[in-house]
């Protein structure tokens, strides 16, 4: 049996791809200096965790895979590399996983994790193989491999790993200016886009709402269309309204109305992430019955406006950190949330903060208070020269203020009126942040 070591295992994504491979067979292995709670989960279907990086730790092993953050000067890194042992990205080994199958890549700026977990939820019945950004409810992990020749999986443009991609199917939610460290500009961004529509096999199904998108489809073939505003699109949402706390929509689909559809997570961008989905389910021969009870029911991915409390006040944990997410996600609760609204935002990397400055003008004018955390770093040096102070001044909130002490957060809590939402959002450590607050306040 082959020995594969995951260099970064704990990770989302590494996490994923280990239980994939090792419930095909394999004997997996990997490191981590982080335990967190997915370390658990994989010592329970066999896999060792080290909690040390050593050359000794890769005894045996003929693969080791990587996640991005793993460089040179990593001490198992060099090893492989000096004695033969094969080394392969994590986005490498997605590829050869799913390249073999009938892949649907789900792409895109923002949303994939949404998308890809609901599209997952919406085909279990067909048993495909998901690997996805997030924990599942239904499947109570991040991924699951299964039985058909299905394999749904997010794609990962932020460092062009979904250039390995050969999908039968994909999913482009859209394309927006994230992840300039990487890529320099908006033009690199859209080129590679290009590259992975041309890699798609059968079909490519985008979000034409999106002017990006709409530049980058331009005389090429295997295209579906999707929109909430057009219905000259081949999917296609329409009398979009929200009773009580739910979204409620009617769904086109080639021409065929398929009825009302109802969604428990907020936002219109999870209407236009929900299209798609309806399409290839109903495409791959799902129940129609089973289809809207599945999104009726859908809690979205962990992360994904996830309530943690909801007693005097509510908790919510988010990943929005871009600041078209940001905006989405308020907008979102703005249209079910009766209570006033606090937002309390981690930026995520300096240089995020540094390109994308301009666009968090007017993203929190849906919150009624805003709470500014200091710049989660994500192993950056702070050389960009913008400081938590400017972006608040950039927002243009009228109240919001920057709260450099975590610990005040629990205070703030106990201060507040009944009713009111706290919804803390950031794709660093604020969602530990969350979670300890929630254990406070149960106490």
């Amino acid at each position: 049996m082959k020995r594969v070591y995951f260099i970064g295992i704990n990770g989302i994504g590494m996490s994923g791809l280990a239980k994939v491979m090792r419930n095909k067979g394999y004997e997996v292995v990997g490191a981590d200096l982080n335990r967190n709670h997915r370390t658990e989960e994989l010592e329970k279907i066999g896999i060792e965790i080290f909690e040390y990086h050593c050359s000794s730790n890769l005894k045996g092993c003929s693969l080791v895979v990587r996640s991005s953050a793993i460089k040179e000067g990593n001490p198992e890194y060099d090893y492989a590399m000096k004695n033969g042992i094969e080394v392969i990205k994590r986005g490498e080994l997605l590829a050869l996983l799913m390249n073999e199958e009938q892949g649907i890549a789900v792409a895109g700026t923002h949303g994939k994790t949404t998308t890809s977990s609901m599209l997952g939820a919406a085909m279990l019945s067909l048993d495909p193989t998901i690997v996805v950004g997030g924990i599942l409810p239904e499947i109570n992990s991040n991924a699951k491999a299964g039985s058909s020749k299905l394999f749904i999986a997010e794609a990962d443009e932020s460092d062009n790993s979904f250039l390995y991609l050969n999908p039968f199917t994909s999913i482009i939610t859209n394309i927006e200016a994230d992840h300039l460290e990487n890529h320099g500009s908006l033009e690199n961004i859209e080129r590679s886009f290009i590259e992975f529509i041309d890699k798609t096999k059968d079909e490519v199904i985008v979000n034409i709402d999106c002017e990006n998108i709409r530049k980058v489809i331009k005389g090429k073939e295997k295209i579906k269309t999707y929109s909430l505003k057009n219905n000259n699109a081949d999917i296609y949402a329409s009398n979009i309204r929200v009773e009580d706390s739910k979204i409620h929509y009617e769904v086109t689909v080639c021409g065929e109305n398929l009825g009302t559809f109802v969604l428990s997570v907020p936002g219109e961008h999870n209407v236009s992430n929900s299209l798609p989905v309806i399409y290839l389910a109903h495409k791959y021969g799902v129940e129609k019955e089973e289809m809207k009870k599945m999104l009726k029911f859908f809690k979205g991915a962990k992360r994904r406006y996830d309530i943690l409390y909801d007693k005097n006040v509510k908790i919510i944990d988010d990943y929005a950190h871009h600041p078209t997410e940001i905006k989405a996600t308020l907008q979102g609760a703005r249209s079910i949330e009766k209570g006033k609204i606090v937002a309390v935002f981690q930026p995520h990397r300096y240089s995020r903060v540094k390109f994308l400055l301009e666009e968090f003008k007017g993203v929190f004018d849906n919150a009624d208070e805003v709470l500014l955390l200091p710049v989660f770093s994500a192993g950056e040096k702070d050389e960009f020269g913008v400081g938590i102070e400017k972006l608040a001044e950039k927002t243009g909130h009228k109240n919001i203020r920057v709260e450099k002490n975590e610990d005040n957060l629990s205070v703030l809590m106990e201060d507040k009126e009944n009713g009111t939402v706290f919804l803390f959002m950031g794709a660093g450590s604020i969602s530990g942040i969350a979670h300890k607050i929630t254990k406070d306040l149960e106490r």
